[in-house]
């Protein structure tokens, strides 16, 4: 019950981008120490603010089909008990980043948490239909998190991955929000497709899928990836604008189910060729300095 609390699968995902994020900090390997309580510190923080939106939301998902069976509507836990839970994960998150990584990632990291359970979840979310676009900005957080916990410092790298999460979100959770577009007007929330209808969000979704394909083409361009990331970062990208254009000519539920689950593969698989591309790079350096 209070493991789902912390959306254990969302935080997956949040998670690894912010351990890539550490690698492709770092020609070499990460620190072991590092590594591991940096890890911890995002994952507990990440896990608090999941249980604090499950709190503030508990009224809107006791009426959504999708979210009706989570633990405080159904009475499983008690919201002081999920609060009590919620602030031990937070304390113990910002301990550890403070002690055993640096300042700047615990404070990152705590005004990521700030902007998602209280600004997102409690101000933006009943209050405009871009919400997903400004609060995004705490979801894209973790590689930067990552990058911070290794260097202790923010570079144009460790921004340009924040960009492509920013830019990922909107496509990414307005498909979800297609085919949830009833519930979420049942509760009073305005998401895009409640505010200015289905066609005009799936305009959206094409925008923001081809301004992520230009977003992702940037590490190559900087010579922050190479060829291989290349490749994949095409092939996926043409995947998500076909995706993008379906959903806007023949809309259908399955399809924006579809696009939904492949949004979050394209942002699991893209991030894999960025650490794979990295190590790749790294390898050939090194050779060529061998034998040259």
């Amino acid at each position: 019950m209070y493991f789902e609390l912390t959306k254990p699968r969302v935080v997956a995902l949040i998670v690894f981008t912010a351990v890539v994020g550490m690698f492709l900090a770092t020609p070499g390997f990460v620190p072991l120490n590092v590594l591991v309580l940096a890890t911890l510190g995002i994952s507990l923080a990440a896990g608090s603010a999941a249980a604090f939106n499950h709190i503030l939301d508990q009224r809107a998902d006791a009426i959504m089909a999708r979210t009706r069976g989570r633990p405080l509507p159904t009475g499983q836990l008690t919201p002081g008990q999920a609060v009590i839970f919620a602030a031990i994960l937070a304390l113990l998150s910002m301990t550890t980043l403070v002690l055993g990584v640096n300042t700047l990632t615990a404070a990152l990291t705590f005004v990521s948490f700030i902007g998602y359970s209280v600004i997102y979840t409690l101000f933006l979310k009943p209050a405009t239909p871009q919400n997903i676009v400004i609060g995004g900005a705490a979801g894209a957080a973790p590689p930067v998190l990552g990058w911070t916990a290794v260097t202790g410092n923010i570079s144009s790298d460790a921004l340009l991955l924040f960009l492509i999460i920013f830019v990922w979100t909107p496509p990414h959770f307005w498909s979800l929000a297609l085919y949830r577009t009833r519930e979420y007007a049942k509760v009073g929330i305005p998401m895009l497709p409640v505010t200015h209808g289905s066609k005009y969000t799936r305009q959206c979704i094409l925008v923001y899928s081809i301004l992520l394909a230009v977003a992702t083409l940037m590490p190559f361009a900087t010579r922050m990836s190479g060829l291989p990331y290349l490749i994949g970062a095409v092939a996926l990208n043409a995947g998500f604008i076909a995706y993008a254009w379906k959903l806007y000519r023949n809309y259908s539920d399955a399809v924006a189910r579809k696009t939904f689950g492949y949004s979050i593969q394209y942002l699991a698989a893209l991030f894999t060729l960025l650490l794979v591309d990295h190590y790749h790079m790294v390898i050939n350096e090194a050779l060529q300095s061998v034998f040259h």
